[in-house]
């Protein structure tokens, strides 16, 4: 029986979104990736000298120019898997025109840290809610991962999370390699709000830095986020979680 190859699309051209490009293309699994990147004049260079002119312009981009488009309709129709990857105050925008219908059937993947703005919800709440797409076939993903250093091909790890540990499977085999571990996780609640909820932290502690708050005080802060972080996710989804820990359930890759 013939097996049918991934084809997985990107919506976005950023920092990340090349740095996944990277990261799928490197990697060795059987799959057609597509992308949709935003400006014309970017696609053209694109094309023309395999690097994309505003973000990560070192990385080689490996995929054929014939799979590289400005309209997301065509990127998702051709696509298995969407990942969505552009700012999460500029996700309907980048959706606007798609429907229920674009997305059956397909698996889509979030690489977006942030609340939709106007319906003030994780993109995963958003997604199930707006395209009835079910939650065993929406996938998390989570870092600590920073664009750069994938670029530079320095070693991370990417945790995939879903209800279906089998679907964030599917998706985590086709980003693994030599320089990106992946990890499967089944609490895409706790994933997404962590995410979000890491960021306001971080904006307090460099509130407090600025005014010159120490350690001592800093500290203070941190460990009662962290509690805070625990109430607030074990409120929203309640489960047996440490939310101390990387979000972890089996290594993948």
């Amino acid at each position: 029986m013939e097996i049918k190859k991934n084809r997985i699309g990107i919506l976005g051209s950023g920092s990340w979104a090349t740095a996944m490009i990277k990261m799928l293309t490197d990697n060795t699994v059987d799959k057609e990736v597509f992308w949709w990147v935003r400006k014309p004049e970017d696609i053209e260079y694109i094309k023309k000298y395999k690097h994309n002119p505003s973000y990560l312009s070192a990385v080689n981009i490996k995929i054929p120019n014939k799979h590289i488009y400005t309209a997301v309709r065509t990127v998702v129709e051709k696509s298995d898997i969407v990942v969505l990857n552009t700012p999460a105050a500029y996700l309907k925008d980048a959706l606007k025109g798609l429907t229920v219908q674009d997305f059956e059937g397909k698996i889509v993947v979030s690489a977006i840290k942030g609340i939709i703005p106007e319906e003030n919800q994780i993109v995963g709440e958003y997604l199930h809610d707006t395209y009835a797409i079910p939650l065993d076939h929406i996938v998390v993903i989570g870092g600590p991962c920073h664009a750069e250093e994938v670029s530079a091909e320095k070693l991370s790890y990417l945790t995939f999370g879903c209800s279906a540990i089998d679907i964030a499977e599917r998706v985590a085999v086709l980003f693994g390699g030599r320089y990106i571990r992946t990890i499967l996780s089944d609490d895409i609640w706790g994933i997404e709000y962590g995410a979000v909820l890491k960021n306001i932290y971080a904006l307090a502690g460099g509130i407090c830095h600025g005014l010159g708050y120490g350690d001592n005080f800093q500290s203070v802060l941190i460990s009662n986020a962290i509690r805070e972080m625990e109430y607030f996710v074990q409120a929203i989804a309640p489960k047996d979680r440490d939310i101390k820990a990387s979000a972890i359930w089996v290594t993948c890759w």
